[in-house]
């Protein structure tokens, strides 16, 4: 626990200066950083050392999709980047068709997940720093996901006794969840305070409400679903890149849910009026 408190206290300022202080482009090279190395931490955890091409091709379409975001043409790279990734591997599967390096429908939509779905639903931090007063914007899913999992974390370490998904996650109490969810929608709550008194923007409280208890969950269950396959694929970690947390997409799992989730929220419910 000692290590991952410390790599948190050093990434956790520099994740901020990238959000808040940076351009647009510095965070789109980020997201696009983390959507590569996610897709190959996946891919080669659940296949190993098999298919190094699909894991590349995988990759490189991961890298892509946030810079369609970045551009403002998710609309137009992200359709043109999966038809390239789904003709490639389906392309791959016929060549090797009933040879001892075949490749199955499964395998075929798993890359299609890593390197497709999971670009796509990150890209959505990309959207939120684009708007105006975006960096207002974009903190809101990285506070969700990151005090939701600390406050279970905490809560599950002190209090936690009742297993809430055994099978999935064993270490998750019923406990802990529900205080990863009050810590998560107390923080957004919080974070429009702050907002308020730094900026006099206008901040629709029970907005925040919803945003902090919608995202609290979505990030639960991101955390959930991932571990679901990590079960499913006996994995211990995604990687083990980011000491004290496992892979990349070990950290930013349950971003994968909050991010479209709280982009969606802001365009359809604003939150804070700029």
């Amino acid at each position: 626990m000692k290590t991952r408190i410390i790599v948190a206290v050093i990434c956790l300022p520099l994740i901020f200066i990238v959000l808040f202080f940076l351009p647009p482009y510095v965070l789109t090279g980020l997201v696009a950083i983390v959507c590569a190395i996610s897709a190959y931490e996946l891919l080669r955890a659940i296949w190993g050392k098999e298919n190094d091409r699909i894991r590349i091709y995988a990759t490189f379409a991961a890298a892509l999709i946030p810079v369609g975001a970045y551009f403002d043409l998710t609309a137009l790279v992200f359709p043109a980047v999966f038809l390239v990734l789904m003709s490639l591997l389906f392309l791959e599967a016929i060549f090797v068709f009933k040879t001892i390096r075949k490749i199955t429908f499964s395998q075929i939509l798993i890359a299609l997940f890593a390197g497709a779905l999971i670009p796509l639903m990150l890209s959505s931090l990309i959207s939120l720093k684009l708007l105006p007063e975006g960096r207002l914007f974009v903190l809101l899913p990285v506070i969700s996901a990151f005090l939701t999992d600390a406050g279970a974390y905490f809560t599950g370490m002190a209090i936690g006794k009742k297993k809430a998904f055994p099978l999935v996650s064993p270490k998750k109490t019923v406990e802990g969840c529900i205080g990863g969810l009050a810590v998560g929608t107390a923080a957004l709550l919080i974070y429009g305070f702050v907002v308020y008194a730094a900026t006099l923007h206008g901040v629709v409280l029970w907005a925040l409400i919803l945003y902090g208890v919608i995202g609290a969950a979505v990030t639960q269950l991101g955390d959930l679903s991932f571990s679901l396959i990590k079960r499913e694929y006996s994995i211990k970690d995604y990687g083990r890149l980011i000491p004290g947390h496992g892979g990349m997409l070990d950290r930013f799992d349950s971003m994968i849910f909050t991010a479209p989730a709280l982009y969606l929220l802001t365009a359809l419910i604003p939150a804070i009026i700029v």
